[in-house]
C-alpha cells in the first residue's frame, strides 16, 4: 500500500512540475510578444557590458549566503569557504533547472557535497539553521517591500489586498517562529506517534529528532553568531537590491530607478521565487509579476519584462558554472575512485606475494624445525 501512494505522490508531483513548466513557457512567450520583441532586444543591447557588473554583485550574493552556512556550522572551521561556495553555486544550478529541484533535491544535496569535510548531520544541521536565519530575512524583506508599496503608492483594488494579506500572513509566520523559539517546542517529538503512524521510518525519524535537538542547541550555544549571520543574509538582499537598481539605471532610459522603487522589484521578486519554485526559472511569471508592478512604479510594462529576462541570463550564467563544478566533481570522484581500486590491488598483489614466500619457506625447512604459525618456526 505504501508503494502504490508512494508512486501516486511522484506522478502527482512530476505532473505539477511538468504543467507548471509548460504554463510558465506559455506565458513568458506571451509577455515577450505582448511587450515587443525588439524592444526587449534594444534594452538588453543598453545593458551591454554592464552585464558584467550584475554578475559582479551576484558573487556578493552566492559569498554571503556561503559564509552564513559557514557560521551555522557546529564547527565553523571544518568547512572551507571555497567549498561552501562551490556547494551553493552547483546546488543553485540544480535548483533553478529541474522543476522542483530547489526545495526537493538542491538543499538536502548540499550536505553531501561537502561530505568529505564535515559528517552529515552537521552539514543538515547546518543547512537548516542557515535556511531558518534566511526564512526570516526574507519575511522581514518582503513585509517591508510590501509596507513601501501600500504606503508610497495607488495600488488596484486586487493588487491591495493581495498585499495587505501578504503583510498578515509574514506578521503571523514570524511570531509563531518566534513562539517556538522561546519556548524550544519540539514539532517532530511532539508528533512522535502520529508520523510513525504514517509509516515513516523509524531511524529516519530519530535522526529528524536529532536535526531538530542540533537546531535548539545551537540557538542556546552559539547566540554570539546570530547578528553576523543576520548581517550576512541581509547582505543578500542588499545585493539584490543593488542588482535591480544598476540594471534599471542601463535599461530604463525614461524614467530614472530610486532605492526605493528597486527595493519594491526586488521584494516582488523574492515573493515570486518563494511561490513559484516548482517552475524552472519562474519562467513566465515573473514576467508577469514584474511587469506588472513595473507599471506602477511608473515604468514601462517592457522594462519589466526585460528585468525579469536579464535575471533568467544572470541565473543562466549562474547554473552553467554549476554544471561545470558538477561535471568536474564527478571526473574527481571517478579518478579517486579508480585509484583506490588500484591501491587495494596492489595491496592484494604484496599480500599474495608475502603468502606465497611464506609457501615456499614451508616445503624447505629442515626436518628439525616445526611450524607454529605460517610467519613463525622454531627449533624442535
Amino acid at each position: 500500500m505504501k508503494r502504490v501512494t508512494d508512486k501516486f505522490t511522484n506522478r502527482t508531483i512530476r505532473s505539477v512540475a511538468v504543467i507548471g513548466a509548460v504554463l510558465g513557457a506559455g506565458l513568458f512567450v506571451y509577455f515577450v510578444k505582448r511587450s515587443g520583441l525588439n524592444a526587449i532586444a534594444g534594452e538588453i543591447r543598453q545593458l551591454g557590458m554592464g552585464f558584467l557588473i550584475i554578475i559582479a554583485i551576484s558573487t556578493v550574493r552566492q559569498v554571503a549566503r556561503s559564509v552564513a552556512w559557514i557560521l551555522c556550522m557546529d564547527a565553523p572551521g571544518k568547512l572551507h569557504f571555497w567549498d561552501a561556495v562551490r556547494a551553493r553555486v552547483m546546488v543553485d544550478a540544480i535548483g533553478n533547472l529541474i522543476p522542483l529541484g530547489s526545495f526537493a533535491i538542491a538543499e538536502p544535496a548540499k550536505p553531501l557535497l561537502i561530505r568529505e569535510r564535515v559528517p552529515l548531520m552537521s552539514g543538515l544541521s547546518a543547512i537548516a539553521i542557515e535556511n531558518i536565519f534566511y526564512s526570516l530575512s526574507v519575511g522581514l524583506f518582503i513585509f517591508s517591500g510590501a509596507a513601501a508599496l501600500l504606503l508610497n503608492f495607488t495600488l488596484p483594488k486586487g493588487l491591495r489586498v493581495i498585499t495587505i494579506i501578504t503583510v498578515c500572513v509574514i506578521l503571523l509566520i514570524i511570531g509563531v517562529g518566534f513562539l517556538f523559539f522561546r519556548t524550544e517546542l519540539r514539532v517532530i517529538r511532539g508528533f512522535d506517534k502520529l508520523i510513525r503512524r504514517c509509516g515513516l521510518n523509524p531511524r529516519a525519524l530519530e535522526k529528524a529528532c536529532s536535526l531538530e535537538d542540533r537546531v535548539y542547541e545551537f540557538a542556546e550555544h552559539s547566540r554570539s553568531r546570530f547578528v553576523p549571520i543576520l548581517l550576512l543574509e541581509a547582505s543578500f538582499h542588499l545585493a539584490g537590491v543593488s542588482e535591480v537598481y544598476v540594471t534599471l539605471m542601463f535599461i530604463s532610459a525614461a524614467h530614472r530607478p530610486s532605492f526605493l522603487t528597486a527595493f519594491i522589484l526586488e521584494s516582488v521578486n523574492r515573493v515570486i521565487n518563494i511561490t513559484f519554485k516548482f517552475i524552472p526559472l519562474r519562467m513566465g511569471v515573473d514576467e508577469f509579476g514584474t511587469g506588472s508592478v513595473s507599471k506602477i512604479l511608473s515604468f514601462t510594462e517592457t522594462t519589466g519584462v526585460t528585468l525579469a529576462i536579464i535575471r533568467k541570463a544572470r541565473d543562466l550564467f549562474w547554473a552553467s558554472v554549476g554544471i561545470v563544478l558538477l561535471f568536474q566533481r564527478s571526473l574527481s570522484l571517478r579518478a579517486k575512485g579508480r585509484q583506490s581500486q588500484s591501491m587495494a590491488g596492489t595491496r592484494a598483489n604484496d599480500d599474495s606475494g608475502d603468502l606465497c614466500a611464506a609457501g615456499n619457506r614451508l616445503v624447505d625447512l629442515p626436518e628439525d624445525e616445526v611450524v607454529v604459525s605460517p610467519f613463525v618456526v622454531e627449533k624442535r
